[in-house]
């Protein structure tokens, strides 16, 4: 329980007074012992008992009644059976907002998704807190918004659903910054999510520095969770896994496949239809779920001969969460694979060349180019889907190109030298090598998603089968994919905005690990780097909901997607986009399938040591977060009152009864 007046509290040391009273009461008067009075009190001495236990409820009374009355001009807040920490209106109350396609969902029957129940919630619970400023950050733009009421925010565009995952580090760094440019001084930070696990990114190393932050400041920062972390068992999600035109018989067709994931499993069967509408011409077909996924490989669907390249859409019927019922694709012959091997011994990355020249279908033309790094300035980085990376991490001019090959969604593997340097790249430096007295095996690795994510099938690659000789060490903050028993990281990323960079901290060399004898991790993961590194390349992009890429002009267009996105939103919106010469299909990340929760224990860790409310949500809630509860304590003192009145109230004198003759 909190006070939006709490100095008034001060004034609590006045509960004692009606006891204070009491006892000056007992000591005004001197008692002198005289014969009637004896006899009167010998007579009261019969109900002293009665007398005293209504003399201290008395007492009791109109101390509690003080105390009401203090407690309701201090005006209490209260939410639920969860109270606050006391505290009195900040300087600034910022507002971080999670606009993920998770937020989007709907619980028990309500027309509210978790995102418009929030944003409600927040604005009426800190409109009663009160505050000197006000800033909004969503996660989408992660930039501050300064607005003048809570009620503004809920009139910005910048609060909508999108396709997008949220970067919570980065907003709470985002706060942070804010904080210390503004000198805000007092602050609140209240954040409405439903903690998906790859929207926290509870592994990354960014949170051990965001907590040494936030304890510097003075004179200090207080946490309110507005936790929507609620599942939605049964919830469907749908994603096309791949699309390719092939010439047919009847001049060409669309072969489809697509991956249909619902939410906590299920053993009972479902009858589901799929829509798909190719350049607005629609059809349907029914499949049968069992089980936690379903599987569509090369679904045909007719094209007219002369149809080479356009859109589509498929969709699932209307369930728990809209946002993840309908996925959009762009179709094309499909564009060379192209591989740059950047290495200083071209033999000892042989088998990295194979595995990226191996095409994984016969329609699907695939090549390799080896390079030393002083020709790194002749690569055609527009017409490059991966790049591998075995020597000295680049510097200078050489990560410059690197750099903004990865900024327009390029997919980079590292893979330590044998001689490590001083050098870093994306905040990553490789540590000496280390020789292991026995072969490794992998610990855990990531099998949800990523590289090492498991086949369409639902099968898990033999990663646990590898066995590493020596491994090479990594400092930075990274997110691991894959770790070695003893914890050393095989496989991690580094968070980007676009693309993909991965360190892998041993070699295919024999000597290093048996990536090369065991080649089906090998080839997976050259080949998903590489289905990624394509699918931004031509004139046709897939491309993952966020900030646009710079090297897409800016004027979008809509095609197809829905009616209430705005364009300097579309980026982040799912649909359909023309933007000069290109076509551009934008969707949710992969990530926002069946992502897991952050459960709480592992959620009050990162936040260890700052102070952290949480307040538990509900879709479609319309309660308040926190009320103000003065008319209970002034009902409280109002029924004391009464009940001192009537205790004080004289009592009742029995009358005498005449007995026979008239005698008493």
């Amino acid at each position: 329980m909190s006070f939006l007046q709490p100095l008034l509290l001060v004034a609590l040391p006045l509960v004692s007074l009606p006891i204070i009273i009491h006892l000056i009461n007992q000591r005004r008067y001197q008692t002198i012992r005289w014969g009637a009075m004896m006899f009167l009190l010998a007579a009261n001495r019969m109900s002293r008992g009665y007398a005293r236990i209504r003399q201290w409820l008395i007492l009791l009374i109109r101390t509690l009644a003080v105390a009401g009355l203090i407690f309701a001009v201090s005006r209490p807040l209260a939410s639920g059976w969860l109270g606050f920490a006391a505290g009195g209106k900040p300087d600034t109350t910022i507002l971080i907002v999670d606009r993920s396609p998770s937020m989007q969902q709907l619980l028990g029957g309500s027309a509210a998704s978790k995102l418009q129940t929030g944003l409600q919630q927040l604005v009426e619970t800190v409109s009663i807190i009160g505050s000197d400023h006000w800033v909004l950050i969503d996660s989408a733009t992660g930039a501050p918004i300064e607005v003048e009421s809570p009620q503004a925010v809920l009139k910005l565009p910048s609060v909508s659903a999108v396709a997008a995952s949220s970067d919570v580090p980065a907003l709470l760094q985002a706060a942070y910054d804010y904080i210390q440019r503004n000198k805000s001084g007092r602050t609140d930070i209240w954040i409405c999510s439903d903690l998906r696990a790859n929207d926290w990114n509870a592994e990354g190393g960014r949170w051990q520095s965001l907590r040494d932050a936030f304890r510097e400041i003075q004179p200090g920062v207080r946490f309110t969770l507005h936790d929507y972390s609620q599942p939605s068992p049964g919830n469907l999600s749908i994603r096309v896994t791949d699309v390719r035109r092939q010439s047919s018989s009847t001049g060409a067709e669309l072969l489809i496949s697509l991956r249909i994931v619902r939410e906590g499993g299920g053993t009972d069967k479902i009858t589901l239809p799929l829509h798909f509408e190719i350049d607005q011409a629609r059809s349907e077909t029914e499949i049968e779920l069992t089980g936690d996924a379903f599987e569509l490989k090369d679904h045909p669907i007719p094209l007219a001969k002369d149809q080479q390249r356009g859109w589509g859409r498929v969709s699932i019927p209307a369930d728990a969460n809209p946002a993840d019922n309908e996925f959009y694709f762009l179709y094309d012959k499909p564009q060379p694979r192209r591989t740059v091997i950047v290495a200083d011994d071209p033999q000892a990355v042989r088998p990295l060349q194979l595995a990226a020249a191996v095409s994984p279908h016969p329609s699907i033309e695939c090549a390799t180019e080896m390079l030393s790094r002083d020709q790194l300035a002749s690569v055609e980085w527009d017409r490059t889907a991966l790049l591998l990376w075995q020597t000295a991490l680049p510097s200078g001019a050489e990560a410059k190109l690197v750099e903004q090959y990865i900024a327009r969604g390029g997919q980079v593997i590292f893979f330590p030298p044998q001689s490590t340097t001083q050098v870093e790249f994306q905040g990553v430096q490789w540590k000496p090598w280390t020789a292991d007295e026995r072969d490794l095996q992998i610990d855990h690795w990531r099998g949800d998603q990523g590289l090492l994510a498991r086949t369409q099938s639902g099968a898990a690659l033999p990663v646990g089968e590898l066995a590493v000789h020596r491994h090479c060490g990594m400092a930075g903050e990274v997110t691991n994919l894959a770790s070695l028993a003893g914890g050393a990281p095989l496989l991690a990323r580094v968070h980007t905005a676009r693309g993909g960079v991965y360190f892998c901290a041993t070699t295919v060399d024999s000597k290093d690990s048996t990536l090369a004898s065991n080649g089906v991790v090998l080839y997976a993961a050259i080949q998903r780097a590489l289905d990624a590194g394509a699918a931004v390349l031509g004139n046709l992009r897939q491309l993952v909901a966020g900030a646009p890429p710079p090297d897409v002009p800016g004027a979008w267009t809509q095609i197809a997607g829905g009616d209430a996105a705005i364009s300097t939103e579309y980026s982040y919106q799912p649909g359909i986009y023309s933007a000069g010469d290109r076509m551009l299909a934008v969707n949710r990340p992969v990530s926002e399938d069946g992502a897991a929760i952050v459960p709480e224990v592992r959620c009050d860790q990162l936040f260890n040591g700052l102070p952290l409310t949480r307040i538990k949500g509900e879709a479609g809630s319309t309660h308040s977060l926190m009320q103000e509860i003065w008319r209970l304590f002034l009902t409280t003192m109002m029924v004391a009152l009464v009940v001192e009145a009537g205790l004080c109230l004289p009592k009742r004198s029995r009358q005498p009864v005449a007995g026979p003759g008239g005698l008493i």
